[in-house]
């Protein structure tokens, strides 16, 4: 399994702990930007990690900002992507299991480091059920 990651400013903090804690359980990570804490335009890395996502079937995306909300919005532009903003392991068991998310976003100002552990071992453990959920999933994409 491949992740793309991508954080503006607010994310760029954090983002060695959750690549390191990816990559200590085999997954291989491929960091997009930003590489500062310089002022950055959230949207811009959103793009990067939706294109990449979609453009290379199997893999994920990790978005980082300061809330998770306009990453997940800009994400969620995309056809195809399914950004899901978690904020503890519940919302993101959820996301992949009802709603088949493809992308994780979640604000480095809202979820401290513990959090953010439980939030990406839900992601990992976690599958899409399909069932009755395979319907709704394919309503979002119109």
């Amino acid at each position: 399994m491949k992740y793309y990651i991508g954080t503006d400013h607010a994310g760029f903090e954090i983002k060695p702990f959750v690549i390191e804690y990816l990559e200590k359980k085999g997954i291989e990570v491929e960091d997009l930007g930003t590489y500062s804490t310089e002022s950055v335009d959230y949207p811009d890395f959103a793009h990067k990690v939706a294109e990449a996502v979609l453009a290379n079937p199997g893999t994920m995306g990790i978005l980082i900002c300061g809330s998770g909300i306009g990453m997940s919005l800009a994400a969620n532009k995309h056809k195809g992507i399914r950004a899901a903003l978690c904020h503890d392991y519940y919302t993101a068991a959820m996301a992949r299991r009802h709603n088949n998310a493809n992308v994780l976003c979640f604000g480095a100002r809202i979820v401290g480091l513990g959090v953010v552990e439980s939030i990406l071992d839900a992601w990992l453990e976690n599958e899409f059920e399909g069932g009755r959920h395979e319907r709704r999933v394919k309503k979002i994409d119109i």
